[in-house]
């Protein structure tokens, strides 16, 4: 395991568990004293500490305004890693947890319109956003939203749901939405957003992929599949406070080498999609294959999980 930063985690109580729909769970944190909770950003991310080593992350879903409350959904995945099973087995009103403090999250834009695509439980982050836009008096988004038969958080958007902004499509009785043709119905001025499955996400990537960077957002849960370069050579990972370090060999890699020396950094999904093992960099350059850092960010910042190095010698903040 590697090793823990001295603050890392926040002790919270499940206040409260519903289930919304038959295999989504939707869980209330609160600060076992009443205290109110670290700030976070809409649809910001949250690790949940769930003993034995098992990290698991997932975005909010409700307004950062409350600051009294983390909300989440999860649903079970049957073929999941265990993450869901165990939170839908084991967590209950009174259960202690250790979470993360909030990272990452979605920035909306109040000069044009906001564009949401969700596919299922990938709407936990939207709805978070667009509560928080409504709060600050915005209404200038729309959501769509597939699902295979009932969508499980519907009475979350009760205000969207009566102002006509969320179209829902069920795909158990008609054609999974044609990205394509939704966002060209909003011209070139959009702001657009997905999460949900990796098909959808593939598509909608596949639609935006010559758009600016500014104007697209993707959140996914499930990391693609590693890619191993066959011509990538040892280098030495230094560690610049510690002042440790190790030679990473290419069947090792970086995040196993960074366990070997205890490094000080976090890690959840170890595919390069949660940002919960962001970390500065100082001399590299790294080899970048993260889905969430911005072409600014990777300047100075790298998702150690899944990075390697192109030169000799990758120096980190650590």
């Amino acid at each position: 395991m590697i090793a823990a930063k001295a603050i890392k985690t926040v002790a919270v109580a499940v206040s409260s568990v519903d289930e919304p729909l038959p295999g989504v769970k939707r869980i209330v944190l609160n600060d076992q004293d009443n205290w109110p909770l670290p700030p976070f950003s809409p649809g910001a991310h949250i690790d949940l500490h769930l003993g034995g080593g098992l990290v698991r992350t997932y975005s909010l879903c409700n307004e950062p305004a409350e600051n009294d409350r983390y909300v989440i959904a999860v649903k079970r995945e049957a073929a999941g890693r265990g993450g869901s099973a165990y939170i839908h087995d084991n967590l209950e009103e009174g259960t202690f947890v250790g979470v993360s403090l909030p990272r990452g999250g979605i920035q909306t834009v109040d000069s044009a319109l906001n564009v949401f695509i969700a596919g299922g439980i990938g709407v936990t982050p939207f709805i978070s956003a667009i509560r928080d836009l409504e709060l600050r008096g915005q209404t200038n988004y729309v959501l769509h939203w597939s699902s295979m038969g009932a969508p499980s958080l519907i009475d979350m958007l009760g205000e969207a749901m009566a102002a006509g902004r969320v179209k829902l499509y069920d795909t158990l009785v008609e054609p999974v939405p044609d990205l394509a043709a939704i966002l060209d119905a909003y011209g070139s001025v959009c702001k657009a957003y997905c999460c949900g499955p990796a098909g959808m996400l593939d598509a909608f990537e596949n639609v935006v992929c010559s758009w600016p960077d500014s104007r697209k957002h993707i959140e996914r849960f499930t990391p693609p599949k590693p890619v191993q370069s066959p011509s990538l050579k040892a280098y030495t990972v230094v560690l610049a406070k510690s002042k440790k370090e190790m030679t990473v060999e290419p069947h090792v890699g970086l995040l196993k080498t960074l366990e070997a020396l205890e490094a000080d950094v976090s890690v959840s999904c170890g595919g390069g999609i949660c940002g919960a093992c962001r970390t500065r960099w100082l001399e590299g350059p790294p080899i970048h294959r993260d889905r969430i850092l911005s072409s600014e960010e990777r300047e100075q910042e790298v998702m150690v999980c899944v990075a390697e190095c192109a030169g000799s010698r990758l120096v980190l903040d650590l």
